[in-house]
This record gives C-alpha cells, sequence and structure tokens, in this order.
C-alpha cells in the first residue's frame, strides 16, 4: 500500500484536461518512449465525451505510462468518473505488482460498483473504456469493456490487443441474463435495442444485462515494437487497424501522429467523438 502514497501525490499531474478539442504530448524520464494526444468532438449535437488518460508517473522504483480512452454514451459524467478514478483504484489493489491481470479485473468491477452506487449523482449514462499500463518501459498491460480499441504495431503490422465487445458477439450472455439484442432503432445491433456494446461502465437501467468485467491483454515491449495507439470507436469506425499504423508510422511526432489520426477520421466522415493516444516507442 505504501506504492499507493507516491501515486496520490503525484496524481494531480496524471489526469489530462478535457475540452471539445484537445492535443497533447509527453515522454518518460529518459525521454526514449514518447506519446502523443488528439481529441476532437463529433457531429453530434451534445457535450464531448470521451476523456483520456495520458501520462508517466514514478511509484517507488517503477515507472509507469498510464494511457486511457473512456468513451461515454448519456453523458459525460461516468467517462470523467474513470478519467479521476480507475487508475487510482487498479493501483490501489494490493496485489498489482505480483498480479497486474487480476488486479485490472478487480478495480474495473469494483469502479463499476461505485458509478452504480452513486447513480443519483453521475446519471443513467455509461462509458466503454481501454486502459494501458506500461511498467517500466518493458511490459505492456492492456484491459477494455466496449469497443475502444488498443492496437501495437510491430514491424509495420498491426497487431489488435483488444476485443470489441459487440451484442452480436456476446448474444448468449445478454439473452442468458434475460435480454436481447436487436437491430431496431436503425440497423447496429443493440442490447435491449439501446446500447451498441455488451460491456461498459454504468448504464444502471440496463447493467442486468451487461458486463463490465474486462478482458486483459499483456504483452513485452521487444525490439520489433514500434508503436501503441488507443483510440474511440469514433476512429475504429472508419479505418482498419492497418490504416492507423500506417498512418502512425508516417511520423517520428506521436503528436502529430495522433493528430493526422483524428484529421483522417473527420476526413472520412466519421461522426462520432474521435479520440487516440499514441505511444512511440523507438
Amino acid at each position: 500500500m505504501d506504492k499507493l502514497c507516491c501515486f496520490k501525490a503525484s496524481y494531480s499531474q496524471l489526469v489530462a484536461a478535457r475540452s471539445s478539442s484537445s492535443t497533447g504530448k509527453g515522454k518518460n524520464h529518459e525521454g526514449s518512449i514518447k506519446y502523443g494526444f488528439s481529441l476532437v468532438k463529433g457531429k453530434a449535437n451534445h457535450p464531448m465525451e470521451d476523456y483520456h488518460v495520458a501520462k508517466f508517473a514514478q511509484i517507488k522504483d517503477n515507472e509507469l505510462g498510464l494511457f486511457a480512452i473512456y468513451d461515454g454514451h448519456l453523458g459525460d459524467r461516468v467517462p470523467a468518473y474513470l478519467q479521476k478514478h480507475l487508475f487510482t483504484n487498479i493501483l490501489r489493489e494490493e496485489e498489482f505488482w505480483e498480479d497486474p491481470t487480476l488486479s485490472i479485473s478487480k478495480a474495473y468491477e469494483i469502479t463499476d460498483q461505485e458509478i452504480l452506487s452513486n447513480s443519483s449523482d453521475l446519471g443513467r449514462g455509461g462509458s466503454t473504456a481501454v486502459t494501458a499500463i506500461l511498467i517500466n518501459g518493458r511490459r505492456l498491460w492492456i484491459a477494455n469493456v466496449g469497443d475502444s480499441r488498443a492496437v501495437l504495431s510491430r514491424k509495420g503490422q498491426a497487431l489488435q490487443m483488444t476485443i470489441d465487445h459487440e451484442p452480436n458477439m456476446e448474444r448468449g450472455s445478454i439473452e442468458n441474463r434475460g435480454g436481447f439484442v436487436s437491430n431496431l432503432p436503425g440497423d447496429v445491433p443493440r442490447v435491449n435495442g439501446q446500447l451498441a456494446v455488451s460491456r461498459a461502465f454504468g448504464d444502471k437501467s440496463l447493467k442486468s444485462h451487461l458486463r463490465s468485467d474486462p478482458d486483459v491483454q499483456n504483452t513485452d515491449i521487444d525490439v520489433d515494437t514500434e508503436i501503441l495507439i488507443i483510440a474511440s470507436d469514433g476512429l475504429w469506425k472508419v479505418m482498419t487497424n492497418q490504416d492507423a499504423v500506417d498512418i502512425a508510422r508516417r511520423s517520428k511526432d506521436p503528436q502529430k501522429a495522433a493528430k493526422q489520426l483524428t484529421a483522417e477520421a473527420l476526413k472520412r466522415d466519421s461522426k462520432d467523438d474521435i479520440s487516440c493516444v499514441v505511444v512511440k516507442f523507438r
């Protein structure tokens, strides 16, 4: 637990500011790993609902890179809560350094329970999440619920590190919980005709039919690993994983790469909020 005190002390530096359009960059202590982010409000007639985290933090003798995209729906209170609390809850788990997968899964569940318990303040909305924790520049842990996605570039080849939790994919789980999947209204499969993802934080009215447990993956950052891209579905709806990698590899500056990705998504007529973080390892 003593590791957490150092995390708390620097947490004010961890959570990046949010606006209808924002961009920024940073790097690790040695300067060998750099990141950039870009968020652009979509064309829908509501406030920006995407939030992000992109920071490095020193915790005891470990340097952690903390990167996340939270794509909210029916308001921005749940993704704002995640931006502030999810990483804190993950690192509060005593087993984090021994068993990151278990700790991440437990923290996702705990955070969802907190959100549901505070629904009078946080509202009826919800959020996807994709989180990436880079430990000492060598090991990467990625988790997600919903359709925000993480993609690695290895030798220029795109490698998807998350699973898109779509209602048709998890129809059995939804129906076993008493829910249903319908393409009406519209042409997108939705849980109970309402929500286009099968896992999410919040969404109290649908929670009995949804899951909030994450899929967690981990990998070594080897000499072939060049780039990590995490982004909301505003990006992935209009480009393939390989498209995104090819665009991100054109620029040595990850902030420029992130801005080029959001600009290309707009050019391809993405109407949703678009947010992405690009991390360059070499």
